[in-house]
């Protein structure tokens, strides 16, 4: 995989964040609301969402449940926390942080999300332990990503690939390397978007 530094990630949000809303609020919603109502069909208590940029989903999760949104850039963050001041009525929590060193305990939360951030994430090994670390034991984990080797994609991931660090995500993401190859129980795969162009993977953490 073409390699991203935490630099790459900073810098490019910080470039997004303006426009993130316009340029990929549409067309990536699809999959948001399959995340949100996986995660609402659930009831978790708690959940963290990790990489939670400008809150897009943070008003779809349950109103009961206690939630905790976490990024790396204080752009997107900022953005997030302006979405945040209108639902007063919700539990909601935003903290500066990277996903890949997690400053919670174990087994803190009922579920984690993962919207359109693994294949963004510097070192997506470390981002999923840590994921399954804070994740409760019979918890459950939503991955929602873009994965390659889609026929009607494939053109864009090639013309996209050399240029992950300036784009700020990998084309080149592998379903099997990542999700298939970790030995945990993935419950179920839903493609979302146009054309199929991103998967909603549910996962057991046992």
């Amino acid at each position: 995989m073409k390699s991203i530094t935490q630099e790459n990630v900073i810098s490019t949000y910080r470039f997004y964040a303006p426009i993130y809303d316009r340029l990929f609020g549409a067309i990536l919603e699809p999959g948001r609301r399959a995340l949100s109502g996986a995660v609402c069909s659930l009831r978790p208590g708690s959940i963290l969402e990790m990489g939670v940029g400008t809150g897009l989903t943070l008003g779809r999760y349950p109103s009961t449940a206690n939630v905790t949104g976490i990024d790396i850039s204080p752009e997107m963050l900022e953005l997030a926390r302006h979405r945040v001041a209108q639902m007063p009525d919700r539990h909601i929590r935003l903290r500066a942080m990277d996903a890949e060193v997690l400053d919670f305990p174990d087994g803190s939360f009922d579920c984690v999300t993962l919207p359109y951030v693994l294949s963004v994430t510097p070192n997506p090994d470390r981002l999923i332990a840590e994921a399954r670390r804070v994740c409760r034991k019979g918890g459950t984990i939503v991955i929602l990503n873009h994965f390659s080797g889609s026929r009607f994609w494939w053109l864009l991931e090639r013309l996209v690939r050399p240029m992950a660090d300036r784009v700020g995500f990998r084309s080149d993401f592998s379903y099997d390397e990542q999700i298939l190859a970790r030995g945990w129980q993935v419950a179920s795969v839903q493609p979302v978007n146009f054309l199929g162009l991103s998967k909603l993977v549910t996962i057991r953490n046992v």
